[in-house]
């Protein structure tokens, strides 16, 4: 599957009728699941992708700040959320995640404290593939899509955070004394 057809895919879920993330997933599911088994799979396979290529130790640091916390499973969820936001927000974040302070939704956490996690969004491959043929999606082999939880800085350490993620920083940390 190419990137595009993936993304065509989330587009459409989102199109003229932005939802929250579970919304976005119903209807990738119901657009997925009329599909060949195939073509289910290999969104499934696309989506490992961007996991893969989103697994990164500041994007985690994001993920941290902006939701309180986020263990292994929380990482994830966040970038089910990103991706459930679209191309555009997981292209943007993914190299600089600083760039997530310019969300009116990111933007309004800090004050409201919204947590931003969509596991729905992760599974859309296999309720699709259940709805299309009854049965649950094959098993893959996937390697790691996120950094070691041993390996990374500091998240609790504000100067860290400020110096790499300002932006968010001055949103979500209390100002120094």
């Amino acid at each position: 599957m190419r990137t595009d057809d993936f993304w065509a895919v989330i587009d459409r879920a989102t199109a003229d009728r932005p939802g929250s993330p579970d919304e976005v997933a119903k209807r990738a599911i119901a657009e997925l699941a009329t599909r060949d088994p195939d073509e289910i799979e290999a969104w499934g396979r696309h989506l490992d992708k961007v996991m893969a290529a989103s697994g990164k130790e500041d994007l985690w640091a994001a993920a941290y700040l902006i939701n309180g916390g986020a263990s292994d499973e929380g990482f994830d969820n966040f970038r089910g959320w990103l991706i459930a936001n679209g191309r555009d927000v997981v292209a943007r974040a993914v190299p600089d995640p600083d760039s997530l302070a310019d969300l009116p939704a990111v933007q309004a956490a800090a004050s409201t404290g919204a947590v931003f996690e969509a596991e729905e969004v992760l599974t859309i491959a296999g309720e699709a593939y259940q709805q299309a043929t009854g049965t649950e999606l094959p098993s893959k082999e996937t390697a790691p899509n996120r950094p070691d939880a041993a390996m990374l800085w500091d998240f609790d350490n504000e100067e860290e955070m400020q110096k790499r993620l300002p932006r968010l920083s001055a949103l979500f940390l209390e100002p120094p004394d």
